[in-house]
């Protein structure tokens, strides 16, 4: 993208969207987690406490700044930085299962960490030693990141032209991203660039640093409250503490992709759990029998038990594809090779392929079994459907049925990436 068409896309952004919130800095420190458990009652109570307004925030496109400052606040985003610097370390498990649980409630809430997560690990596997002490110790401290990898006008979504080069004895960073998840909530942006060799690397940007702007885009119909907006980078000065390797976490086997991707699987997962929920609590509730049956109530009808049941089961069986995930992803963290790194791979498409379908059915089947009521404005059900298809458009599950397939009957290794 030439200057002409950098300053003519911003134009047309900045005409089309709002200029990203303000973010103060932290003025206070978070709560610390202490272990695996503790995460899980946390997310718990939190995903009890923003079912309260997650209709009217998802209907009204409105942004969850307080509900994003509240999960960071109490340590729910500095759950997987490693014991030896402070944090809680949790599993693989726990993660997916933090996650899940507040997709239940809310999907937009459980996918705008997915990508600070992700950079944690990137930080662990290949930072320098003063960069995980550093930005481990930020985070803990209630610091979030968001990302800036997505650039539209490629040939693909990871055909990168943002750059960075030594100019005039300093490290200048210039580009434009879209599809920024978790940016305009967060302190550190990560930033996917090349360097002048073309070689992916990472590079850390503080929000406030001149030249950074984010673009409160986003018109997605579903994940609104995502803010996966657009930033631009304009001759943003860096320096070489806060650039480090992305491409080598896929040059070898490393836990990167699985540990990625079980956080989007994790997603779609809660939205099925919550697409059920619902169902059942609508039905049971409002729901009238079909004309031509005699029976008292709309959850005596043969039809939907049985509907309903083939969604339990379902939704049950992706509950225990994640957690079988976790166990694989944990054992690759653990041991990482080939072997292991391949099977996390597998068994988190597996659940990414699955949890998908789960959620699409089950919030499908949400709006059939509960009748016309069910599409009323106020009650905001088809949050459910519109999040879970937008979502899974991230990456699509139909590649995840070739690897698995590859694998299991060609014995084929999954390739290296973030998607997988």
């Amino acid at each position: 993208m030439n200057d002409q068409s950098r300053t003519l896309h911003k134009q047309a952004a900045l005409a089309k969207g709002r200029p990203a919130p303000h973010i103060p800095p932290r003025n206070k420190l978070a709560h610390r987690i202490k272990d695996d458990a503790e995460a899980v009652s946390i997310a718990k109570a939190l995903a009890r406490e923003f079912a309260a307004d997650a209709v009217e925030r998802d209907r009204d496109r409105t942004l969850p700044i307080e509900q994003v400052n509240r999960a960071s606040h109490a340590g729910l985003w500095a759950i997987t930085v490693p014991k030896e610097y402070g944090g809680a370390g949790v599993s693989a498990g726990t993660l997916a299962e933090v996650t899940a649980i507040i997709s239940d409630t809310d999907s937009n809430l459980g996918q705008i960490p997915q990508n600070h997560y992700y950079m944690l690990e990137a930080l662990r596997l290949s930072g320098s030693e003063e960069q995980k002490r550093h930005y481990f110790q930020r985070v803990l401290d209630g610091d979030r990141i968001g990302n800036a990898f997505t650039e539209i006008g490629t040939r693909t979504p990871v055909d990168y032209k943002t750059q960075f080069a030594e100019r005039d004895g300093r490290l200048r960073l210039s580009g434009q991203k879209f599809y920024a998840t978790g940016s305009l909530f967060a302190h550190i942006i990560a930033v996917v660039a090349k360097n002048a060799d073309g070689r992916v690397h990472i590079v850390f940007v503080d929000r406030s640093t001149p030249g950074v702007q984010l673009i409160d885009d986003w018109s997605g119909f579903g994940q609104r409250a995502t803010g996966s907006g657009s930033v631009t980078f304009d001759d943003v000065e860096v320096t070489s503490s806060q650039i480090f390797d992305h491409q080598g976490l896929f040059d070898e086997p490393t836990p990167m992709g699985p540990v990625a991707q079980i956080i989007h699987a994790a997603v779609q997962v809660g939205i099925a759990r919550g697409a059920f929920a619902e169902t059942v609590h609508f039905v049971r509730s409002f729901t009238r029998p079909h004309f031509e049956l005699e029976i008292q109530h709309g959850y005596e009808d043969p039809h939907t038990i049985h509907a309903a049941g083939d969604v339990a089961i379902r939704v049950h069986a992706a509950n225990a594809l994640l957690r079988r995930a976790g166990e694989y992803v944990d054992r690759a963290i653990a041991a990482p090779s080939a072997k292991s790194v391949a099977e996390a791979s597998i068994a988190v498409a597996e659940v990414k392929a699955y949890g998908t379908e789960a959620a699409l059915l089950a919030s499908s089947k949400l709006l059939e079994l509960s009748g016309s009521r069910s599409t009323l404005d106020a009650y905001g059900l088809d949050r459910f459907w519109r999040n879970a298809r937008v979502h899974s458009l991230h990456d699509a599950a139909r590649w995840k049925y070739h690897h698995i397939g590859n694998y299991y009957l060609n014995d084929v290794k999954p390739p290296r990436h973030g998607a997988i």
